[in-house]
């Protein structure tokens, strides 16, 4: 069953691949996945267990397992859906005019650059999801065809994640490695804020060869029988903004000052939108009300992008419960031995699998190393894995970059195809050769830094 398992992984991976050839959803193919997988595991368990099978214990290994990993994923989940409806409750109440009416250019360069650096910074302070919903929002503002607006996407993809990579709150892999002492703050931001940029830089500066000309903003689309009214005010446009940016804003606040997890903080911005929202439109008639209202904006959220996320996720975690990551983490110690190798060959990978399965097991293959117990013949080896050692740090960045290189290979990716309807080969053909130059450009120059400090 374990080789079984890794097959129907590939096969539905490359369903998933093809999705516009074969006409076939992705979230269908991601589910049937995740189920199958998960199955083919419990199945190999239990010939391996008749006894438990005998006793018809459903508490054994594998459903345990999937129950934990199901909590794990429900939490990116109810995050991805309380981010996704402030989004949408702001773009309902048309709160980002506030910052598209002062982005007054229309060339192709220049907005390329705006739309990078803006999604970059944004990214390190708030996470590369929640950015790339944000920026993607904005995107619908600015740009009117939808195949133009997927190279800007694509470039929201890659800033979102190299901008997450140097802040220990800007991904979710960073910040494991931050709560587990791998990174500390300080550390992480001053190792990886120059590779991240250029990162993010080597993208640009192509794009920037190949983008000519100016871009036509989309049409507004007015009722007929309500003529040019807006249905909002300024000052509820403001206000909505306000409080939607700063809902997101304060969910690293309030999981620092609280521990709870980043879907509690969501949900409570949301929580806080929602009565503002309702009190603001209490006066209004429900014909006019229920458009700016979160039950009439849920409706508006793409479901299927959430089971995608969540058919991927589950399959996924599939293969790290059978020990399939775990033992791709330990063939490539013993064939590349190299920290920088080994990391440049995770972030590849990541973009293939989920980063974040990814560095729980170089978290559980490479444990966290004391000072103290660097010496003996193992000495350099081991100092790699103290805290803000070599290894931890480009781990950071190499996972949270390398998922670039492919449109599923990260959150910011799967957001961004499931809000647009990005076609993989399109993004593989135009973006992912992109992304890998910035990829390789960054570690390029987080090794030159290391070798000359």
């Amino acid at each position: 069953m374990y080789a079984w398992m890794a097959l129907i992984f590939v096969v539905g991976y490359l369903c998933i691949a093809l999705e516009h050839p074969l006409r076939i959803d992705k979230a269908a193919s991601a589910i049937l996945t995740a189920v199958l997988c998960w199955t083919a595991l419990v199945l190999g368990e239990a010939s391996i267990l008749p006894a438990v099978q005998a006793a018809g214990d459903g508490s054994h290994g594998a459903v345990s397992e999937l129950r934990h990993h199901l909590g794990e994923i429900a939490e990116i989940l109810f995050f991805l859906l309380g981010a996704m409806t402030i989004v949408e409750l702001v773009d309902a109440h048309e709160g980002f005019r506030v910052i598209t009416d002062r982005i007054q250019t229309r060339k192709r360069v220049p907005l390329l650059w705006i739309v990078g650096f803006f999604t970059f910074f944004l990214s390190a302070v708030l996470d590369n999801l929640t950015t790339t919903i944000v920026m993607i929002s904005l995107l619908r503002k600015l740009i009117g065809e939808p195949r133009e607006r997927w190279f800007y996407a694509g470039i929201v993809v890659i800033a979102a994640n190299a901008g997450g990579a140097w802040s220990p709150i800007g991904d979710v892999t960073t910040t494991m490695l931050w709560i587990g002492n791998q990174i500390t703050t300080g550390g992480i931001v001053a190792s990886l804020f120059l590779p991240s940029l250029v990162c993010l830089l080597v993208p640009l500066l192509a794009l920037s060869l190949i983008l000519r000309g100016e871009t036509a903003r989309p049409q507004a689309v007015i009722d007929p029988e309500e003529g040019h009214r807006d249905p909002t005010t300024p000052f509820e446009r403001g206000l909505v903004l306000s409080l939607g940016l700063g809902s997101l804003l304060f969910v690293p606040v309030f999981k620092t000052v609280t521990h709870l997890p980043p879907y509690m903080g969501i949900l409570f911005g949301l929580g806080v939108l929602w009565v503002a929202t309702e009190v603001i439109h209490r006066g209004k008639n429900d014909e006019a009300k229920h458009p700016l209202s979160v039950v009439g904006v849920l409706r508006r959220i793409d479901t299927p992008s959430i089971l995608f996320f969540l058919g991927i996720l589950l399959a996924v975690s599939s293969l790290a419960t059978a020990g399939h990551l775990t033992q791709v983490a330990g063939l490539l110690k013993e064939q590349l031995g190299n920290v920088y190798a080994i990391n440049i060959a995770i972030g590849l990978l990541s973009a293939v699998v989920d980063n974040v399965p990814l560095v729980a097991g170089a978290m559980k293959m490479y444990p966290l190393v004391a000072p103290a117990a660097v010496s003996g013949s193992e000495a350099e080896w081991l100092q790699h894995f103290v805290t803000d050692g070599t290894f931890w740090e480009m781990l950071a960045y190499c996972a949270g970059t390398g998922g670039s290189c492919l449109i599923i290979g990260s959150a910011a990716g799967v957001a961004a195809m499931g809000m647009e309807r990005i076609n993989f080969l399109w993004y593989l053909k135009y973006i992912s050769g992109l992304a890998l130059l910035g990829y390789l450009g960054g570690a390029a120059t987080f090794i030159a830094l290391k070798t000359l400090t």
